[in-house]
C-alpha cells in the first residue's frame, strides 16, 4: 500500500484548514519538531518510514517546525518537549506521544487512532 506518503508543512498560518479542518474528514497525524532537536532528527526517519505502510485516504502526515510565530501553536497544545506527535479526529487532539518510539509503538499509536474515527 506504499504511496510515499510525505508530510505536509504546517504553519500558524495554515494549521486551521490543514490540520483542525481536514481531521473531520481523516486521521490527521502533526508532527511538533525543531530544526535543533537531536531526538526530533532521530524520530523523523521512523516517522517518513512508518507512515509509507498507509494511504493518503487513511491520514494526512503533517509536520510542524516549532520556531518563531508556530511555537504558538505548540503552546496552544501544551507541548512540553520535542519531538510531540499528536493525533486529531474531528477537530480535537485525541492522543499523542512524546520523544523518540519504535517503528512498532508508531505502527501501533496510528492504528489505534484510526480505529477511534
Amino acid at each position: 500500500m506504499s504511496n510515499n506518503l510525505t508530510p505536509i508543512e504546517v504553519s500558524i498560518d495554515n494549521f486551521q484548514s490543514l490540520v483542525i479542518d481536514r481531521s473531520h474528514n481523516q486521521l490527521v497525524i502533526l508532527d511538533i519538531s525543531a530544526q535543533w532537536c537531536s531526538p526530533c532528527r532521530v524520530l523523523e526517519p521512523i516517522l517518513n518510514e512508518v507512515v509509507t505502510a498507509y494511504s493518503k485516504d487513511e491520514l494526512l502526515f503533517t509536520k510542524l517546525e516549532a520556531e518563531d510565530e508556530n511555537m504558538k501553536i505548540a503552546g496552544q497544545f501544551s507541548v512540553r518537549g520535542f519531538p510531540t506527535v499528536i493525533a486529531f479526529i474531528r477537530g480535537v487532539e485525541v492522543d499523542r506521544f512524546h520523544s523518540v518510539k519504535t517503528h512498532d509503538f508508531i505502527h501501533k499509536f496510528i492504528n489505534r487512532n484510526k480505529g477511534k474515527f
